[in-house]
């Protein structure tokens, strides 16, 4: 019985050292990153990447997943520690800079675009699913007008992400995103 809890511990632990290093790979840049690769930075084998990964689009896909999901716990975190319209700039703001600190996993995900994977669907709507926690808070508060849905404003932070791209691309994006706050703002205490 301990032999067979050791090896579900041991293959968590491998799993997670695979995950740790795609994610290490793609946050550096190395969006190619081959498997042999990730394995080696892991200290394990291919053989061992491809028992826990049947692919290479596999592995992508659950560090994207897990990217996302940490995303979205990151705005309840905000949520707890700030007023509503600060912790909805919060998560704003580091949603461009998810973007930017992840041009490799982009990259990686170039391939995934092209199969019938629900990863960006279902990465969306949790992203959504967090800016309406958000947007509800701050209309409850009437610091943020009520008639703005999740989905609408991940719409806008679309053209903001896009903006890391540029030499002072983090500055111009929080610049952006005080101007939709702004408009998010205005005439909350109106409306309510």
């Amino acid at each position: 019985m301990a032999l067979s809890r050791s090896l579900r511990v041991d293959s968590r632990r491998n799993r997670q050292a695979l995950l740790a290093a795609a994610r290490a790979a793609f946050r550096a840049g190395e969006g190619e990153a081959h498997i042999e690769k990730i394995a080696r930075r892991a200290g394990l084998a291919v053989g061992t990447l491809y028992r826990h990964f049947e692919t290479r689009e596999a592995l992508v896909e659950e560090v994207y997943r897990q990217e996302i999901d940490q995303l979205c716990v990151m705005s309840a975190e905000l949520a707890d520690l700030h007023a509503p319209d600060e912790a909805l700039g919060r998560f704003m703001l580091l949603l461009v800079e998810q973007t930017a600190a992840g041009k490799g996993v982009a990259f990686a995900l170039e391939g995934i675009m092209t199969t019938d994977s629900p990863i960006f669907d279902d990465a969306r709507a949790k992203i959504a699913q967090a800016l309406d926690r958000l947007l509800e808070a701050g209309a409850a508060a009437k610091t943020i007008r009520g008639d703005i849905g999740g989905r609408t404003l991940l719409r806008a932070m679309g053209g903001i992400c896009g903006v890391h791209t540029s030499h002072n691309g983090l500055d111009e994006a929080a610049c952006l995103i005080a101007v939709i706050l702004d408009g998010l703002r205005f005439g909350a205490r109106k409306a309510g």
